[in-house]
């Protein structure tokens, strides 16, 4: 059977089981990203002659599929989020961004040096890559379609939205300064590092996200120039255009798309926050993010299945195990002290901090500007088992814990209301 022939067969499998599993796997503790992982798994185990999801050899391509992906889900968290933005409001979410992120990415360093031994470089860039939270696989956990409540998304949910969807443009500096050290100039560009990496890029990304996402409200609610509005024509795909606009055109004066994608989003929900357009938009990307999702992670179970697993080393294994397991929960728990949410809401927060596709395709893009002193083959490994573990651990806990979380919630509002 041609190659070709059969990967648009699985593929087009892929994506009519993209819109039917939802209904099947609701409620039940099983999550979609789970079971397309164990299809790849099994599928690419099979002799029917899949090509190697080699990482190495296909880097380019998996930077680039991977970049498409989450600039997509970026743009449905954004519309997603029902909370207006302010400093109280968000307050989980900037205590998950300024406190918890920095100290994931420093103690996954620090345990990347203590365990294997690797240089500086490569274990900045490891915590650089495993520290953002996931907005593509953590659909299970986030927020759902845009309603006219501005008070419906709750304080779990709400947080890890916000937080996955600014975390992974905030990562980049990280990121950069890794590949700094790893070319050797890392002590002489610390501040260019910190005014070109940390703020120009920042302020860019958020500056062109609002100025972007403004000016696609007018266009999408109130028309131009007295022209018809887009919204009247309730076309779901201006969702991409809105996306790609925002990543390119952030990307070309050098900032952050990753935060433009995220910040269009939000400044176009604020534009008109009860119109229905929001559910049209929001649904169009939410359908090619689950499109996208599906393949990667089949890919990502190939990768599994021919042996990418291969180079992990238990003290590497190790590494991916402590940030699951007890460095993001504890960097989480520590950073919502006192907070708004109250304590079994912060333990969710704390532990689902999901990782994905954003981590494949920081690696991807740094693997191509640096060598790190560490092999290839083990920096996937490392990173694809913690993705693993991730999508295994809250791919079967997400649905009793969230169901318990919306149990907590409802007797408090209804003994409130008494």
């Amino acid at each position: 059977m041609p190659t070709l022939d059969l990967m648009l067969a699985l593929g087009g499998a892929a994506a009519l089981l993209a819109a039917i599993l939802p209904d099947v796997l609701a409620r039940r503790p099983v999550s979609l990203p789970l079971v397309y992982l164990v299809a790849g798994v099994l599928l690419f185990a099979l002799p029917i002659g899949l090509p190697d999801p080699d990482p190495i050899v296909h880097r380019t391509a998996l930077e680039h599929i991977a970049e498409l992906c989450v600039v997509i889900s970026l743009m449905g968290a954004g519309l997603a989020i029902n909370r207006p933005v302010g400093a109280r409001r968000w307050s989980t979410t900037w205590r998950l961004l300024g406190l918890a992120m920095p100290i994931t990415v420093l103690m996954v360093a620090a345990a990347a040096v203590a365990l294997p031994g690797w240089p500086f470089a490569a274990a900045l860039l490891l915590g650089a890559v495993l520290a953002p939270t996931d907005p593509v696989l953590a659909s299970d956990v986030q927020v759902g379609e845009p309603v006219d409540a501005e008070n419906a998304d709750d304080e779990v949910r709400f947080a890890l939205t916000s937080e996955a969807g600014l975390n992974d443009g905030l990562a980049f500096p990280f990121v950069y300064a890794a590949i700094a050290v790893a070319v050797s100039t890392g002590a002489g560009r610390l501040g260019e590092w910190a005014l070109t990496d940390v703020l120009h890029r920042t302020v860019a990304g958020l500056a062109s996200g609002l100025l972007i996402g403004y000016l696609l409200g007018r266009l999408f609610f109130h028309g131009a120039a007295g022209g018809r509005p887009l919204s009247e024509r309730r076309d779901g795909f201006v969702a991409l255009a809105a996306t790609f606009l925002a990543y390119g055109v952030t990307e070309l004066i050098h900032g952050y798309g990753f935060i433009a994608v995220f910040v269009t989003a939000c400044a176009i929900r604020n534009a008109e926050r009860g119109h229905g357009y929001n559910n049209v938009l929001h649904g169009f990307v939410e359908q090619l993010e689950r499109l996208f999702t599906a393949w990667l992670l089949l890919l990502l179970g190939g990768f599994v299945a021919t042996g990418g697993l291969a180079a992990l080393t238990w003290r590497g294994a190790a590494v991916g195990l402590l940030l699951v397991l007890v460095i993001r929960p504890l960097a989480g728990w520590l950073s919502q002290w006192r907070g708004r949410a109250g304590p079994r809401e912060r333990l969710a927060v704390s532990f689902f901090g999901i990782r994905g596709i954003g981590s494949l395709f920081y690696l991807a893009y740094a693997l191509g500007e640096a060598d790190f002193g560490v092999p290839a083959e083990e920096l996937w490994a490392v990173t694809g088992f913690t993705i693993v573990v991730s999508v295994v651990l809250h791919g079967v806990t997400a649905t009793p814990v969230m169901r318990r979380v919306d149990a907590i919630r409802d007797r408090r509002a209804a003994a409130s209301e008494g």
